[in-house]
């Protein structure tokens, strides 16, 4: 069996696992003493093929959703499951996951940067940029980074590419579905925004219940449009209409007065 030293895109594999050792240790602290974390439904990563699995979830912060993410998948390694334990699985961690982000938002300092060397599949927005509103085209090369980090492990990415809650989600991710037709898992997250900054990077408040939540594959028609298929993904991580209650509320409040 070839030894590989790097991962497909050039990153060294031994700097990536001090890296997550160093995040892991950290994040131990901020999600299981200074927080606590409920996790749930993660039989579904036991036996879980090793490439073309996409995570698909809501959006809190930049960085603590992914590394909430990441120290579950690490425990699922070793047979942990439902839970962040001891993070003696950072000496061995799980290092074929890649997750899709802003390239603008990984390049903004170290820690970012550091953040995007463990695993970031940085690509361009095409409709934000230093925060004005911009339309171009995707780029070919950051599809085809994508398609990459799909065909060599686990990758994790947010439909909505933004942390505002209930935003209609992008048909880019969709797009990638027809395309590789992965096994496609939606994770719901709570309580983040309320712990850390928008950023994830420091906390905000201490003693608060964060739950990770993952359900069952999507039994997705490959053939079907993109947009039927991106109203299935944000109904599976609650993001449409449907589970936005204080729409609701404010509906239900503007019939009454009529």
């Amino acid at each position: 069996m070839k030894i590989r030293f790097r991962d497909p895109f050039g990153n060294s594999l031994i700097i990536k696992r001090i890296l997550i050792f160093a995040f892991g240790l950290i994040a131990y602290y901020r999600f299981n003493v200074a927080n606590k974390t409920q996790v749930s439904g993660t039989k579904v990563l036991k036996g879980l093929r090793k490439k073309n699995v996409l995570f698909v979830s809501n959006h809190q912060t930049y960085f603590a959703d992914v590394t909430g993410m990441y120290q579950v998948f690490c425990c699922a390694k070793w047979g942990v499951y439902d839970r962040i334990n001891f993070p003696f699985f950072v000496l061995n961690p799980k290092i074929n996951i890649y997750f899709v982000a802003a390239l603008e938002t990984m390049s903004a300092g170290i820690l970012p940067k550091l953040f995007a060397y463990v695993g970031s599949v940085s690509i361009k927005r095409t409709w934000r940029e230093a925060g004005k509103t911009i339309d171009r085209g995707v780029d070919p090369r950051d599809i085809k980074k994508i398609y990459t980090a799909m065909e060599n492990g686990w990758v994790i990415t947010f439909p909505q590419g933004t942390t505002t809650p209930f935003v209609g989600g992008r048909k880019g991710t969709a797009h990638i579905i027809k395309e590789t037709k992965p096994i496609v898992i939606p994770v719901v997250v709570d309580g983040f925004r309320r712990a850390f900054d928008k950023k994830g990077l420091f906390m905000k408040k201490k003693g608060v219940n964060l739950s990770i939540r993952f359900k069952d594959p999507l039994d997705i028609d490959y053939e079907k449009d993109s947009a039927a298929i991106l109203e299935q993904i944000m109904d599976s991580i609650e993001q449409s209409d449907e589970f936005n209650t204080m729409k609701k509320i404010e509906e239900d409040s503007e019939l009454s007065n009529v």
